[in-house]
């Protein structure tokens, strides 16, 4: 790429703006409702700017030079900015590629005496752009995979709640499927809530559990020997008849820990591990019901 071409582009900066602001705002596909006109200009001048200066460092360059990593940290940057918002990879890549008719524009009236020089100019600046854009989708696709992750944690956060429902009792209802990374977590969770409450009975409700296989069979027995690992002991809740009859078919063996279709029954197993006794009392005559 020639000198001169960078320095047309600066010289002509102002106009290079105007149309490609025209240009973006008079797309069909602008989404106005995830960003104002004013955040969209000022994205735009900072990609013109970062593309002029990498453009101003020499003949030879090419989008992966490395002239072009301040241009690639800004486009990063929009790129995760874009995906937070909720555009799609395509609506983010095109904000680079719009940009090229007014390049090219400014080009032209450089070299409009020079139909060769025009042609390799523009073939130049149209490599760049597409190379950035194809960046510029692949770091949407990052950012949007690391917002996916982190979100994927803090709901398996919310989802793994430990339940303190008695004096040294814990609950821990699961919802949704067990995997490998959400055993983790709910391991953490609870082996945490038993020293720091110094409880000796935890109960694993399981009734929000779609299907049990042999993998979520496994996930639970390694949740119960940690637990008993810490002095405590664990009882499985919820088991419904479908999944009784899917544990018995995959040959696994739950003698050794125990179970119960129902919250309230391994609760009261709970209380009969403890000698605690519940009863039923009517206030209005202070009797006591059995």
């Amino acid at each position: 790429m020639k000198k001169a071409t960078a320095q047309a582009v600066k010289k002509n900066k102002i106009q290079i703006l105007e149309n490609w602001m025209k240009f973006q705002l008079t797309d069909e596909g602008l989404r106005d409702d995830l960003m104002n006109n004013e955040e969209l200009h000022a994205q735009s001048v900072l990609l013109l700017d970062a593309l002029i200066r990498a453009m101003e460092t020499g003949e030879t360059l090419h989008a992966s030079s490395r002239e072009f990593d301040p241009i690639r940290d800004v486009l990063g940057e929009i790129s995760v900015m874009r995906a937070r918002r909720g555009y799609s990879p395509r609506e983010t890549a095109s904000f680079v590629l719009s940009l090229k008719q007014s390049l090219f524009d400014a080009i032209e009236k450089e070299y409009k005496k020079e139909p060769e020089s025009l042609y390799k100019e523009i073939i130049a600046v149209n490599n760049i752009l597409d190379a950035l854009s194809i960046f510029t989708f692949e770091a949407f696709l990052k950012g949007r995979e690391e917002i996916i992750l982190r979100q994927t944690d803090e709901i398996n956060e919310i989802s793994t709640p430990v339940i303190r429902v008695w004096e040294g009792i814990l609950a821990l209802p699961i919802i949704g499927t067990l995997d490998s990374a959400r055993t983790q977590i709910v391991m953490e969770n609870l082996l945490q809530e038993i020293v720091a409450t110094n409880s000796s009975i935890a109960i694993l409700d399981i009734s929000g559990v779609p299907a049990v296989d042999s993998l979520v069979a496994q996930h639970l027995i390694k949740t119960v020997s940690a637990t008993r690992l810490m002095g405590a002991e664990c009882i499985i809740s919820g088991i419904r008849a479908e999944i009784a009859q899917t544990i018995v078919h995959l040959g696994i063996d739950l003698s050794n820990i125990k179970t119960k279709a129902s919250l309230a029954s391994a609760l009261r197993v709970a209380f009969d591990m403890m000698n605690v006794e519940v009863k039923k009392v009517d206030r209005r005559s202070n009797i006591l019901l059995k």
